[in-house]
């Protein structure tokens, strides 16, 4: 079979995108004149932020220069972490993958990471070194790192830059050669793999699938063999790199069937796709194991700042969930915010990227409350153990024996002489240092700094908000990390509220280490009071722990100039008229009268805090 199915794998801004851009061009599959950067970011946010969220099938044709015209299936997909679900799902699409390394970095942690991916799922590897062109670029640095780590020779490394589209030709020609086609098995019953999903307002529910066995066809009869769920194809086509109607998908393909769902609760992402048979039943299909769900490792509370907007809040969310199946979702009731969801994430970046597309994407306006890790709790006189996902599950009233906190196992990728500096970061983390591995040897010829792994552990909740931030301000942007749980530890926390105006604004409740408790209520009072705007009347915001407040600070009431209107006579009249604005304000005060409005922004803010 002429086709090769293939995806592009990469740490984060190692460019993928940029050479996805030549390769569209190289095929002619988009115009010189609709070209634009990063063609396959469809998301606005993409774009501003520089960084792939979402993987994006395309198919393009490309002749080779003996006349032999093959179809090629690529995914691009994001380098972040936080959406390593993205990449596992595009892995099992494919039977290759371009490993791309970016010269004037190197070898990094999700270069690792996904390479492993990829031969979990038994793919052929072409490692690519790509902005040669850069004149930061270490290209035998670079080299020698891919050879230690994919176990290849020189001649295995393609020299490229997405830039200026040297080696794409090469690139391409490596595909071909080296890439398994698929299995050419369009005569057997219907098995198709589900590994995206969005919504449409026309065509409902569009899946983005993988056909591995037979042949589907417009007002094919479907069933889902997890769900047992049963639909028509409302249409079937390709990614080119739009929605581009066709006839059929046959064995091999890679494609999208339009369901015309409405039901969106339901995702079918992983499931896998069969045709019933005219007697209503499916023929005997062992479908696909499925994609292993991923723990969300940090979760937080969204709510419509209006609470009659809980319909549509929900409508939205769950349009979301079938873009962006790492999103995990459960039903919330708060006294004070009302009905809305607690929700998982894969990190802090994927919970912004969530807000951020639920404020554009549907237009809703909404609160999160501060994000949390999940938390082991052991009461006296029971032996077990329950979860809390939600620091107002924390109460005083509790018995608590034992309180433990998530641990993770965590590579961080370096180069040595950044070594003593991140040591140093591990522990003010409460980390633990385990070991180091050398990927690159300083013999080598072209290395001049030996890039390692430190090998560490430590608490989840450390590094949530601010330690990539760091960690790249100690390597000059060189560095990554990689982490995986491992379990729960105890940690000596308690629940830290913020009142404002004698409220405890429940999306601000945190658990936090006892030790850091002073520092962390001085910080956030302090970054309230900076994004709050004045009011009529005193704001005062507290910090509480167990009842007791430890630190404070208030913004000064707005004053009327009640006096603009005198003119003339004796200045007693000025002093009646401030005595009676005084007397009001304190009157104000007694009875606590007057809410205050805390937009997002104020929330963002202490998240950075």
């Amino acid at each position: 079979m002429n086709i090769r199915n293939f995806c592009i794998i990469a740490h984060i801004d190692h460019g993928k995108s940029t050479l996805a851009d030549r390769f569209l061009e190289f095929t002619n599959t988009v115009s010189k004149n609709a070209m634009q950067a990063q063609f396959l970011d469809m998301h606005p946010l993409e774009r501003e932020r520089g960084i792939t969220i979402k993987m994006q099938p395309v198919r393009m044709n490309y002749k080779t220069s003996d006349g032999s015209e093959y179809v090629m299936n690529l995914i691009d997909t994001p380098g972040h972490s936080d959406f390593v679900y993205e990449v596992s799902r595009s892995l099992s699409s494919v039977e290759g993958a371009i490993l791309l390394v970016d010269a004037t970095q190197g070898v990094q942690a999700q270069t690792i990471t996904n390479l492993y991916l990829a031969k979990k799922y038994n793919l052929a590897i072409i490692p690519v070194v790509n902005k040669i062109d850069s004149e930061l670029a270490d290209i035998d640095s670079s080299v020698a790192a891919i050879k230690s780590i994919v176990g290849c020779k020189d001649e295995d490394i393609i020299l490229a830059s997405g830039k200026t589209g040297v080696g794409v030709d090469k690139i391409l020609a490596s595909v071909i050669d080296r890439v398994r086609p698929p299995v050419d098995n369009k005569s057997q019953p219907l098995k198709v793999l589900v590994f995206d999903s969005h919504f449409d307002d026309y065509k409902g529910i569009v899946l983005s699938v993988r056909v591995l066995d037979g042949i589907v066809k417009q007002q094919s009869s479907l069933c889902a063999l997890s769900t047992g769920l049963t639909f028509s194809a409302l249409e079937v086509g390709v990614f080119n790199p739009f929605l581009k109607k066709t006839d059929s998908l046959s064995a091999g393909e890679i494609g999208y069937i339009a369901t015309g769902l409405k039901t969106i609760e339901q995702t079918l992402v992983g499931d896998t796709i069969t045709e019933l048979s005219a007697s209503g039943s499916h023929a005997n299909i062992v479908p696909f194991p499925g994609y292993q769900a991923m723990k969300p490792v940090v979760f937080a509370g969204l709510f419509a700042k209006d609470g009659n907007d809980y319909s549509r809040l929900k409508d939205s969310i769950y349009k979301l969930k079938l873009n962006d199946a790492s999103l995990m979702i459960e039903s919330e009731n708060s006294a004070s915010l009302g009905f809305g969801f607690r929700c998982g994430f894969l990190g802090v970046l994927h919970l912004e990227i969530v807000q951020e597309r639920l404020t554009r994407d549907y237009g809703m306006d909404i609160i999160i409350t501060y994000p949390s890790v999940a938390y082991q709790v052991k009461l006296r006189n029971n032996d077990t153990k329950f979860i809390i996902k939600n620091p107002m599950e924390l109460t005083e009233t509790m018995a608590i024996e034992s309180l433990e906190e998530p641990f993770v196992n965590m590579q961080i990728i370096a180069y040595e002489k950044h070594l003593g500096n991140l040591l140093q970061l591990v522990i003010d983390k409460k980390g633990e240092y385990q070991d180091i591995e050398y990927i690159s040897n300083q013999n080598t010829p072209g290395i001049t700094d030996r890039l390692l792994i430190i090998h560490c552990q430590m608490p989840l909740a450390s590094i949530l908000i601010d330690f990539y931030d760091k960690l790249k301000s100690i390597t000059s942007g060189y560095g990554s990390l990689n982490y995986e749980i491992i379990g729960y530890r105890l940690v000596d926390a308690v629940r830290l509220d913020i009142m404002v105006s004698g409220k405890i604004i429940e999306a601000l409740s945190s658990i936090v280490y006892q030790k850091d408790v002073y520092n962390i209520s001085r910080n956030r009072v302090a970054s309230l009071k900076d994004n709050l705007k004045p009011q009529m009347f005193v704001i005062k915001i507290q910090a509480m722990v167990r009842g007791k407040i430890i630190a404070s600070e208030s913004i000064s009431a707005l004053r009327k100039d009640v006096t603009a209107k005198l003119y003339g006579g004796d200045y007693t009249r000025k002093l009646k008229l401030l005595e009676k604005q005084k007397k009001g304000k304190k009157k104000m005060m007694s009875r606590g009268v007057g809410s205050v409005d805390i937009p997002q922004e104020a929330f963002m803010a202490i998240f950075k805090v």
